[in-house]
């Protein structure tokens, strides 16, 4: 693949890193990703891939360059359930809460945090609750207060260093409820402190309201449907809507979507 000059981009890279100034690599780099994205290069993409990955770019490559670099390291998803019954109780209490860490740049998941957590306020699920959620009293019974499970929370983000300041990361639900409603509600009926990294987020309807110009009244159901995929596991499980909702930010990102915070500051 030769450039204007008559240079060929394969044999540039072939001649070795070590004999380009440190700030030249990240150029080219950046410059065969985009050819790569745009077919400039087609039928040479393996080529490539290989002569880089022997320089130490990884195998990486082809996720670089299927779709442009995201704001975010890392996307946090997140997707609670809660107690219930028609007519609703209140308070309502978290009983699952799960989190899956995306990689902001190959969209893929790294990382789970799930654990379900006791009620105590009304410590007996409905039936309407079990029929919905498909969680069942054993499930909770004798698990962590609601107080444990976010100090186990924080621990996780700290392990997967996530509380670096140079590492940005940020929510994403489905719906506001989430961390606009449940959560902060639930932590001023406990007297319980908010952690700043619950206080924004992505609402994953309102992404893909501005992706694909329509609003999905259905949640997840309408964002599958419309985007043509498979529903991962039951509706209203946390940890499979959690999957579910990956699975969507993943198939809007390689279409070239860039996810940015929705929620206003607290």
């Amino acid at each position: 693949v030769s450039d204007a000059s008559g240079c060929s981009m394969v044999a540039l890279l072939h001649t070795g890193a070590a004999k380009f100034p440190r700030n030249f690599l990240p150029r080219v780099r950046q410059a065969v990703c985009s050819l790569l994205a745009a077919g400039v290069l087609k039928g040479h993409g393996s080529i490539v891939s290989r002569k880089l990955a022997s320089h130490g770019f990884g195998a990486s490559m082809a996720a670089m360059s299927s779709f442009p670099p995201q704001r975010y390291h890392y996307f946090l998803v997140l997707d609670f359930e809660a107690t219930c019954d028609k007519p609703q109780i209140h308070p309502q209490e978290i009983i699952e809460f799960p989190i899956l860490k995306l990689n902001g740049r190959t969209m893929e998941i790294e990382s789970t945090f799930h654990m379900y957590v006791q009620p105590v306020v009304h410590p007996q699920l409905t039936p309407f609750c079990t029929e919905l959620t498909g969680i069942i009293q054993g499930m909770v019974d004798g698990q962590p207060s609601l107080q444990q499970v976010l100090e186990r929370v924080d621990e996780w983000m700290a392990k997967e260093g996530l509380l670096d300041p140079s590492v940005k990361s940020i929510f994403v639900t489905c719906g506001d409820w989430d961390l606009k409603v449940m959560l902060p509600g639930q932590c001023q009926y406990l007297g319980l402190p908010v952690a700043d990294y619950f206080k924004q987020w992505i609402n994953l309807k309102k992404a893909y309201s501005f992706a694909m110009g329509s609003w999905p009244k259905n949640g997840l159901l309408d964002m599958n449907k419309g985007l043509n995929l498979q529903h991962i596991g039951r509706p209203h499980s946390g940890i499979d809507d959690c999957k579910n909702i990956a699975n969507i930010m993943k198939t809007l990102a390689h279409r070239g979507f860039i996810f940015k915070q929705t929620s206003k500051p607290f």
